[in-house]
């Protein structure tokens, strides 16, 4: 599992560095097995500065080349000899200065004063892909006009250096599989010393703006699925994600995929509520169905695999067909693309066991089944499902157009332990105050209903 020290800093007002932030995860029981500094752009754009070329010529002895002289914000102008067929004077480009090393893929090469064809060059002119910002070598990347010559490019495209924990997770810490559970035992550790508190991001803003595209839910199966819930977003715009999740994304290396689904994957590491995100067009009879189907049925996967099903894989469906193994993987028929323009949301909890057998029987292990394997939060639900629902409006545009849907026919109970402290002083070998015992619990937000001289409740 790798927690973000950037993101967690968004939850928690914390000023200890990374190195301490470890030793107090380990310390809670979040051992951190690894340390590694992070960009998310190989390289973090070191070297890279914002010039703007103030004249521009063909090369006597090349076609494709053009001279250029670049200003980068020093006492004179750099040459460079630049091979991109839409340069020309008044652009604001990145310029390579000498000495910076460029990477691509698991290659790299640094930028050194030459003669190309004859003619004299300082730097370099970049593309897209020579910078690690996509793949695109069509030619260089041309910036706004308002772009400030000689700063760096990293902060024009808020690249961010970051330092990622590997947390080592035993099974019954599954609480601690989100970037909310590492913040929540890192103020109640530092809380014991000064007061320190964290927060979730309030969606409090949450509320319909309409009701034209309702989406009806049937659990057919309540033992396997105890609560399902959804919501429509109708008139989104599917495209890249912004810098700032593409950074959250890339530092946990994963890999932005669209603004929709890198929201759900971002939900996913930040509460550790697994989400999905279907092509609302897709769900046949505006219904969703959370039922098994006959034993050998077949389901085609994202991955594009044909799978046979077991009669105890319990399946997300519509009037007509499997969409979704639940809690595992989704289906290739009814997940969002470009050309998706309605969304339907799922939040839900699976039970642990049906989760455990389902993913091992078809040998798949993702993000969504780990989780519920060793048993998400119910009470988790609602709240993910509202936060990524309005960073989609945030990002992608579009309405909410119907309420939550909750199916949630038998609550799950609190869990409830009795805590004697003679045991707790047995375990821990020595004694520690009461007073200390009720601020760690409620800091770690763990609901004390009853007290006595020997434990509580």
């Amino acid at each position: 599992m790798k927690i973000s020290y950037n993101w967690l800093k968004e939850y928690i007002n914390m000023n200890i560095g990374p190195q301490e932030t470890a030793d107090i995860l380990t310390n809670t029981g979040l051992e951190v097995e690894g340390i590694e500094r992070c960009e998310s752009v190989k390289g973090g754009l070191e070297g890279i500065v914002i010039g703007e070329v103030k004249s521009c010529k063909k090369h006597p002895n090349a076609d494709k080349l053009s001279i250029t002289t670049v200003d980068i914000g020093q006492d004179r102008l750099l040459n460079i000899v630049c091979g991109a067929p839409n340069v020309k004077a008044g652009q604001k480009v990145p310029v390579a200065i000498e000495g910076t090393t460029l990477y691509q893929g698991d290659e790299s090469f640094k930028i050194k004063k030459t003669k190309i064809r004859g003619e004299f060059s300082e730097a370099m002119i970049c593309a897209e892909d020579e910078l690690g910002l996509g793949t695109s070598h069509e030619g260089i990347i041309v910036l706004d006009d308002k772009a400030k010559v000689g700063t760096p490019v990293r902060d024009y495209f808020d690249i961010e250096t970051d330092v990622v924990f590997e947390i080592g997770l035993t099974p019954n810490r599954i609480d601690g599989a989100s970037h909310f559970g590492a913040a929540r035992d890192l103020a109640a550790y530092l809380n014991q010393s000064r007061k320190t508190e964290w927060s979730k991001p309030s969606v409090k803003a949450f509320r319909p703006d309409n009701t034209k595209n309702v989406i009806d839910v049937v659990i057919e199966n309540p033992v396997a699925c105890p609560r399902y819930a959804g919501v429509t977003v109708s008139g989104v715009d599917v495209g890249d994600s912004p810098n700032w999740l593409q950074n959250r994304l890339k530092s946990i290396r994963l890999v932005p995929i669209n603004n929709i689904v890198d929201i759900t994957n971002f939900v996913l590491y930040e509460t550790g509520q697994p989400l999905h995100a279907f092509d609302a067009d897709k769900i046949t009879g505006k219904k969703i169905i959370v039922k098994t189907l006959k034993d050998g049925a077949i389901f085609i996967t994202l991955d594009e695999i044909k799978r046979e099903l077991s009669d105890e894989d319990l399946m997300i469906c519509n009037e007509e067909e499997g969409m979704c193994i639940a809690g595992v993987f989704g289906g290739i028929n009814s997940g969002v693309t470009e050309k998706t323009k309605n969304i339907f949301l799922e939040s839900a909890y699976f039970d642990p066991l049906y989760i455990r057998k389902t993913a091992k029987r078809h040998g798949l292990n993702t993000d969504a089944s780990f989780r519920f394997e060793r048993g998400a939060d119910p009470d988790m639900t609602i709240y993910a499902l509202k936060r990524a629902a309005l960073l989609v409006k945030e990002i992608a545009g579009g309405e909410i157009s119907s309420d939550i849907v909750d199916e949630y026919p038998t609550p799950i109970p609190d869990f409830k332990v009795n805590l004697m402290y003679s045991n707790l002083e047995r375990l821990a070998g020595k004694k520690i105050n009461s007073k200390v015992i009720k601020n760690i619990l409620t800091s770690l937000e763990i609901k004390i209903i009853n007290e006595s001289e020997e434990g509580l409740k």
